[in-house]
């Protein structure tokens, strides 16, 4: 039986966790938190998933998650993911970690905390995205001179990080594919009087509205054909059940960074 703790478990992807928990026979929800703030302080995480009573009751300190779980899943915030990772690294407990919005700097000092652990992080913890960043590397390393390149991501309207985490995960792929560092390449205003596209830019666009789970695109445009690459998500359940794929990764692997290719190569 491996050992699961969430914060931020009273949110939406918290709730989606503890449910999937719940209906795994090999998974066991240990303990539970959220922001100290949260109304739902002294519940039991199980009700408040609506899963039923489990008896773990939700509480405010973070550290507690750490002495009792094998693995913490965390979909929070970029600080808050930070201060979870030093205290995984603290306590030897291995980390999912599919928060969005980490700077690189933020990346980084993320790596850093991986000395006794396994500490698995990817913005998109989606099957599907991860097989997407795979492919589009691939074609990149394929279409070069005289193929322009444009990422694409709508997301809903409450999304508070542009480009998204995913987006730019494919940009990065993507750069790699053509043997660039994406910070040299990536084209993300458009605005006025911008000249010609300059050859070899990774361009990015964002649309947000309605309530859109996230859409992702990498478009290859060539003289006279087009090719695209997309992936559609209808439902966060997805994110939540890649997590969990990874937690059962993250259980047995040796100390160190991964991400979701690592979890599907197994």
């Amino acid at each position: 039986m491996i050992k699961i703790a969430i914060p931020g478990s009273a949110g939406r992807m918290g709730g989606m966790l503890i449910r999937e928990i719940a209906a795994a026979p090999d998974l066991e929800l240990v303990a539970a938190t959220d922001r100290p703030d949260s109304p739902f302080i002294g519940h039991d995480a199980g009700e408040v998933a609506k899963t039923g009573a489990n008896g773990v009751i939700i509480g405010s300190e973070p550290e507690t998650l750490f002495g009792l779980a094998d693995v913490v899943i965390d979909f929070t915030s970029p600080s808050a993911s930070l201060h979870h990772a030093k205290l995984a690294e603290a306590h030897g407990t291995a980390i999912v970690i599919g928060t969005t919005g980490l700077s690189a700097d933020d990346e980084i000092e993320l790596v850093a905390t991986t000395k006794g652990n396994a500490v698995i992080y990817c913005a998109n913890t989606s099957i599907g995205v991860t097989l997407l960043t795979q492919l589009v590397e691939e074609v990149a390393a394929k279409l070069t001179q005289g193929w322009d390149i444009e990422i694409l991501e709508t997301h809903h309207h409450h999304k508070v990080d542009a480009p998204s985490g995913t987006a730019l995960a494919l940009g990065k792929s993507v750069a790699k594919g053509r043997g660039v560092a994406l910070d040299g390449v990536a084209d993300m205003v458009r605005k006025g009087q911008t000249g010609a596209r300059k050859q070899g830019d990774i361009g990015f666009a964002v649309l947000r509205g309605g309530d859109v789970v996230g859409e992702h695109s990498v478009i290859f445009y060539g003289d006279s054909e087009r090719l695209e690459i997309s992936h559609r998500a209808t439902d966060r359940v997805i994110f939540a059940r890649g997590a969990i794929r990874a937690a059962r990764f993250a259980a047995t692997a040796n100390s160190g960074f991964y991400d979701m290719t690592d979890v599907l190569k197994g």
